[in-house]
């Protein structure tokens, strides 16, 4: 990442992660989706820049009624909400972009209709394991790869074994397009992920399982005044 150019802090959502590391929230929303909402506008009020809903598990009401939701409550910060795989509450909740993964709609049928539409400024991000996946992103009409994982976490498992920083400088090298670092991101490695090249790095845990709103603060604030 260029010196002086502020990093892309992107928080993806898991509400049953925020709800087991935070139990009394959990209790609290046990019939509700009050913790995912909580944990955005935490983020939000921290500085995180970048936000995706990524709940798998939720109907298409009850997603389309957190990201609504999510946009209200975060319009005053300047925070891009995302919408994982659902380009349809994307659209319903007047959402920044979406986000696609390896089984979503594909990218060039999503970048064909944002160009018919002249929606010039909804966001495609999607998520990339490979170099010849990040080309391929690229080349599709994506605006941003997530790259990983970079460093073992549980939640990426399923990707296969870490890809490491040189992995992910060889990423960077290679698309002209911003390259955000996921899988395993702490606040003490992400120094690794931008000298690498990325422009951004993502995470659940990071981003969500701060003590409070002030703590996750100054954590953003420290993180972002060590790389501009």
């Amino acid at each position: 990442m260029p010196h002086g150019r502020k990093p892309i802090l992107y928080y993806v959502t898991d509400r049953h992660a925020y709800e087991r590391a935070h139990p009394a929230a959990g209790e609290l929303s046990a019939n509700s989706l009050d913790s995912v909402r909580s944990a955005i506008q935490n983020a939000a009020a921290a500085g995180v820049g970048w936000i995706q809903i990524r709940e798998k598990d939720l109907a298409g009401g009850a997603l389309a009624d957190v990201a609504r939701l999510a946009v209200a409550d975060t319009k005053e910060t300047g925070a891009r909400i995302l919408i994982n795989d659902r380009l349809d509450v994307a659209l319903a909740a007047n959402a920044a972009g979406i986000h696609l993964g390896e089984d979503s709609l594909p990218l060039e049928a999503v970048a064909q209709w944002r160009r018919r539409a002249g929606k010039t400024d909804f966001q495609i991000g999607v998520s990339c394991h490979s170099l010849e996946a990040a080309r391929a992103a690229e080349h599709g009409g994506a605006d941003y790869i997530f790259f990983g994982p970079v460093f073992a976490t549980p939640s990426k498992a399923a990707f296969g074994p870490p890809q490491g920083i040189e992995k992910l400088c060889e990423v960077c090298e290679s698309v002209e397009i911003p390259v955000v670092a996921i899988g395993g991101i702490t606040f003490e490695n992400a120094r690794e992920c931008l000298a690498a090249g990325a422009a951004g790095i993502a995470a659940i845990r990071l981003f969500q399982d701060a003590a409070d709103a002030k703590v996750l603060a100054e954590r953003v604030q420290s993180l972002v005044q060590r790389f501009t």
